[in-house]
């Protein structure tokens, strides 16, 4: 039990001594009607704040019982302004002999990791070039002009045709790693100004959701590879991932699909069909269930916008099939590069690591070079990107020798690899836990 009075949401009186919690007591409140987190050794109950908060109840819910303070620096930009409402969840703090981290957690580490983050702000890393994002958007522009034009000069045969579908995936793969930035609030001091050009790049270039991506992305930052936590690794039972999964679902005799060749039907499956047919379907309907009107208002503007554009030479049924054709060659280019950093990497239930190690354990860099940071939208740099989200992409190469460094010191791998390497071992991670899943199931 804690040692002290008030237990529901509200800051004690001021005269009144702060409430005292063990981590025995706090981690009882990790469930969804009763959720308390630990913030710089402070208590806070967010059971029914949670519900209201701008990144979705889910990512804060995930730290129901823990300590979350590295996670809060990691996700928050105007820390003052935050913590303007966090005083009214204040209900005590951790007891003096209590420790800092939960679980066992390693302090050290977190000890050193914070002394890296407070060098990186020193080092004005967290500071944008706005001219670099500017330009980033100008070329995404230059790219949407020259794919009209083409079809326009050149008229709609299958060449012009193809070629102008190449274009415009290439645009919008760009600028999907562009709202990525605006997202991750990496781009302006404001978190208001990100967020309006946030809706502005994922809804009207390229008609998705702000707040679905929001809320499933910011889970995956929080929690990493974790089953039921991150959605990224939740695979509906059309995968079985990392080592464990396979086996539970072997020694189960569960055999939705025939794991054993998950790497060749991911092929099929996988790179063609996650933007057009689930992201596509998924994002329309929450848009719709959960009312959000702002959302929809932008992504309709931009099928308007390219129906407008494209009916002219297609007819209604091309422009459909020609918006899916785009879809889909977009689709193996994000699901090739999103997956090469994580799927690789340790998928697993909760293990209650420190942030620096779980984001070490679910995370790989592939080399840098030009073409690789334009190619990824700078998501070689995963490693750098989830230890600090709100830093703007072209500072990962500057604050990556520090990372690296406190990897050697506590003995933790740095993985970094050539670019075809890291896609082909997205075929050789799902091949080795078929395997694991079909050597379960024959004999567990």
């Amino acid at each position: 039990m804690g040692k002290g009075g008030n237990q529901g949401e509200g800051a004690t009186e001021r005269e009144a001594p702060m409430p005292t919690f063990s981590w025995e007591e706090i981690q009882k409140h990790n469930l969804r009607t009763d959720k308390w987190l630990v913030i710089d050794r402070k208590v806070y109950n967010i059971t029914k704040w949670s519900s209201r908060h701008p990144g979705g109840q889910r990512v804060i819910g995930h730290y129901a019982g823990e300590d979350a303070t590295d996670a809060f620096l990691a996700f928050h930009r105007d820390l003052d302004f935050v913590r303007k409402f966090m005083k009214p969840l204040l209900i005590g703090e951790l007891a003096p002999e209590e420790p800092s981290q939960d679980r066992g957690k390693n302090s050290q580490i977190t000890e050193d990791f914070r002394a890296l983050r407070k060098a990186a702000e020193d080092m004005n890393l967290f500071k944008s070039n706005h001219l670099f994002f500017l330009l980033l958007l100008a070329h995404i522009i230059v790219l949407e002009s020259i794919a009209w034009f083409i079809i326009f000069y050149f008229g709609n045969g299958w060449i012009p045709t193809i070629i102008t579908a190449f274009v415009l995936a290439t645009s919008q793969a760009q600028a999907g790693w562009l709202q990525h930035d605006y997202g991750h609030l990496s781009v302006f001091k404001k978190s208001a100004w990100n967020h309006v050009v946030h809706k502005f790049i994922i809804g009207h270039l390229k008609g998705a959701s702000a707040n679905w991506w929001n809320h499933r992305h910011f889970q995956h930052h929080a929690k990493p590879n974790i089953f039921n936590k991150d959605p990224d690794v939740n695979m509906l039972h059309v995968l079985v991932l990392g080592e464990s999964q396979p086996i539970e679902y072997g020694k189960k005799k569960l055999k939705y699909l025939p794991y054993n060749h998950q790497h060749e039907y991911f092929l099929l499956i996988g790179p063609p069909m996650l933007i057009p047919m689930y992201f596509q379907y998924q994002i329309i309907t929450t848009m719709i269930t959960r009312r959000d009107w702002v959302d929809l208002a932008w992504a309709v503007s931009y099928y308007a916008r390219f129906f407008i554009t494209y009916v002219p030479f297609y007819g209604i049924l091309g422009a459909v099939l020609f918006l899916n054709f785009i879809r889909f060659l977009e689709s193996h280019w994000f699901v090739w590069v999103t997956q090469m950093n994580h799927l690789v990497m340790e998928i697993d239930h909760e293990p209650y690591r420190d942030w620096f190690s779980s984001q070490l354990g679910a995370t790989c860099n592939v080399e840098q070079s030009f073409f690789n940071d334009w190619f990824s939208g700078h998501l070689n740099f995963q490693i750098e990107h989830h230890l600090f989200p709100t830093m703007p992409r072209h500072n990962f190469h500057k604050v990556a020798p520090l990372v690296k460094s406190l990897c050697a010191k506590h003995g933790i791998k740095y993985q970094e690899k050539p670019l075809l390497r890291a896609m082909l071992d997205i075929i050789r991670c799902l091949k080795k836990s078929g395997e694991l899943w079909l050597d379960a199931y024959l004999h567990k």
